[in-house]
């Protein structure tokens, strides 16, 4: 079976997209373990199959790394409502998509793509520094100190491992406050490892910081290793995440 893919990345966080609006293409999780390995397929932090819905423009199947469902992406939907549009799936700048938590709204602009976010749940203060929330993806946000020189891989890889956070883990975000705004970097369960950004992440790690500094909305500027970000909370309490997504390569693979 020959496949044919494209490559994007939205703020560093990369994705193999599939254009499967026929539904012809049928991949095991090992196949998907394979096509985003960076060493023997194609590399990626996910990969995402675009398919035809009745009720909207068209529906995200997003799988982690390695080859699992299981939660919403946010840097992946900017990225998928850039491949819908170059692929000829949505014919608007408003635009309707299914993902894994439901039905979301986008904005298509020159220089940037908005994304409505479903509302968090499960928050919990664990303590002053310490929060945990559910923003499509399960999120563990600790405030930390110099967080360019913390060490993330270590630290992030124990927290997700945490016995009350299994069977399936957590992603976990370490957070540094800015003047500008907040830098976060992100260890992320199914990659098994830190990304270059991670949309679920920053939205839950803009939310802890609004409410650290007892906020009830606000625009917050997020600084990640793969570009800037923007987490606006608006006062009807609706939850957008914004930044730029961009095609890097297409080709085919044989599998």
């Amino acid at each position: 079976m020959v496949i044919s893919f494209s490559k994007y990345h939205a703020a560093g966080n990369d994705f193999i997209m599939i254009d499967n609006r026929n539904l012809s293409i049928h991949l095991s999780k090992n196949q998907i373990n394979y096509l985003c390995h960076r060493h023997f397929g194609i590399g990626a932090d996910g990969l995402i199959l675009i398919q035809n819905h009745k009720e909207a423009d068209f529906e995200m199947i997003y799988y982690n790394s390695d080859g699992k469902l299981g939660s919403f992406c946010g840097n992946g939907s900017r990225a998928a409502v850039l491949f819908a549009k170059d692929i000829g799936a949505i014919a608007s700048s408003k635009v309707r998509f299914v993902a894994y938590d439901g039905l979301h709204h986008a904005n298509l602009y020159a220089q940037k793509i908005s994304i409505l976010m479903s509302d968090y749940k499960n928050f919990k203060v664990l303590n002053s520094n310490e929060y945990f929330l559910d923003t499509g993806s399960p999120h563990h946000v600790i405030f930390v100190q110099d967080v360019i020189s913390y060490p993330v891989y270590e630290k992030g890889k124990e927290i997700r491992n945490f016995e009350h956070y299994q069977p399936n883990g957590t992603n976990v975000n370490f957070v540094e406050e800015l003047k500008e705004g907040i830098y976060v970097r992100t260890y992320e369960r199914g990659v098994e490892n830190e990304t270059l950004s991670c949309g679920t992440g920053v939205t839950a790690a803009a939310i802890c910081f609004l409410k650290k500094n007892h906020l009830q909305n606000g625009k917050v500027s997020v600084f990640t290793l793969g570009g800037e970000l923007n987490v606006v909370v608006t006062d009807k309490n609706e939850i957008y995440l914004e930044g730029p997504a961009q095609p890097v390569f297409t080709g085919f693979i044989k599998l």
